[in-house]
């Protein structure tokens, strides 16, 4: 049977194109969203249904063709014809594109959106203020648990409440509603479900290059011991990390690792544990500098103060101070499959570490010695650095 499956845009019948107009007026019987099927419900028989396997229930039960579907906005923007394609693959099925509330939102506002980020954050977990923050422009769906407040109180508890911020809500309706603001101007509104928001980032928090192992001389310093370029680039490597992590970097020290992960996962957390003052005075300078407004700074010892951190996806250990087994069984508690990264520059720590990370999954030790070198009057001299041995596995995964 022959069976359409047709963007309506955004609900209006004004928003619907010529194509998709014809094959609505041919169809015998239509299925789709309630809201979608008001202009049609009077001439023809109307199913409201939203459930992929409803509907394609639905078509099945059809007797007579062509019938129809309607599918708000454009079927290839986060549309339910994805999941209806394989129901409906017995069927002769016609897809048709419909405005989609990116395009139509863009316009309204004045601007383009060929360079802007895409995010759903309508009835999914998803970290769309990690995108904001590491993107210029952000175009976010909301709706169900995640709405539009719900985003801007979000961007302002993360120190971004001064984001350019447009929500949309009942676009192309005649009570259609657009507000421009900043997030923490609009944390306090309440909108509509399935509004629709452009978050605009002057700032964002962007890698200056693809690859870890900032400068050295890229952060404060003072006399906090610091992991070194050569060996912060291999131990981030070693970490694996993607960028909706949790990472802890217990003994964080100056933070270069800290803020290179902040870096690396824009959409997750980074947590850095350091229990000396001055360290925790450079790493806020550190954090601030790099504007990783995902790095959250914390006060005490390992392992106490891990207790009450959320589960880490990845852990480095910079210092340990001889609690390492202890931390270990509190990362594998908190979670199991977790990934560890260690570094040892005593025969002390090296020797704990050796008996510690040898029944992790996929342990790995490697010892780095670089060298660099240093100008004496006209001459380069050999500067060698201290020797590292880099731990690294993972607990167990089910």
């Amino acid at each position: 049977m022959k069976v359409y499956l047709i963007g309506v845009g955004m609900g209006n019948p004004d928003t619907l194109t010529v194509q998709a107009l014809r094959a609505i007026e041919g169809c015998r019987a239509l299925a789709g969203a309630r809201r979608l099927l008001e202009p049609w419900q009077e001439d023809r028989p109307c199913a409201p249904l939203t459930a992929a396997a409803d509907i394609a229930a639905w078509v099945d039960g059809q007797t007579q063709g062509p019938v129809g579907v309607l599918l708000s906005g454009d079927t290839g923007f986060y549309s339910g014809a994805k999941s209806l394609w394989p129901l409906l693959k017995d069927h002769q099925v016609e897809t048709i594109p419909g405005l989609s509330s990116l395009s139509y939102f863009c316009a309204r506002l004045g601007t383009t959106w060929q360079d802007v980020r895409v995010v759903s954050a309508h009835g999914r977990s998803h970290n769309a203020v990690g995108e904001i923050q590491s993107h210029p422009r952000t175009f976010a769906l909301t709706g169900g648990a995640t709405r539009a407040e719900d985003l801007c109180r979000a961007l302002t508890e993360r120190g971004l409440g001064a984001v350019r911020v447009s929500v949309g809500e009942r676009l192309s309706y005649p009570d259609e509603r657009i507000v421009t603001g900043t997030a923490a101007g609009l944390a306090g509104e309440h909108f509509e479900d399935l509004a629709v928001l452009l978050a605009e980032h002057d700032a964002p928090v962007l890698r200056p290059w693809n690859t870890p192992g900032l400068p050295d001389g890229f952060f404060l310093r003072g006399e906090v011991p610091m992991t070194k370029e050569e060996v912060r680039s291999l131990a981030l490597c070693k970490l694996r990390l993607q960028p909706w992590h949790t990472v802890w970097d217990v003994g964080a020290g100056t933070g270069s690792v800290s803020v290179e992960c902040a870096l690396a996962c824009p959409q997750g957390r980074v947590y850095a544990i350091e229990k000396k003052e001055a360290a925790l005075d450079l790493l806020a300078g550190n954090k601030a500098q790099f504007g990783c407004v995902n790095l959250e700074l914390v006060s005490g010892a390992a392992p106490q103060v891990l207790e009450d951190l959320p589960a880490p996806d990845r852990v480095f250990l910079g210092g340990t101070s001889g609690e390492m087994e202890e931390i270990l069984a509190v990362i594998f508690a908190k979670n199991p499959a977790a990934r560890v990264v260690c570094t040892a520059v005593t025969l002390e720590t090296m020797g704990e570490a050796a008996r510690c990370f040898a029944p992790l999954s996929g342990a790995g030790m490697v010892q780095v010695a670089a060298t660099r070198t240093r100008k004496a009057g006209p001459y380069h001299l050999m500067d060698a650095q201290n020797p590292v041995w880099i731990f690294s596995g993972e607990g167990k995964h089910e």
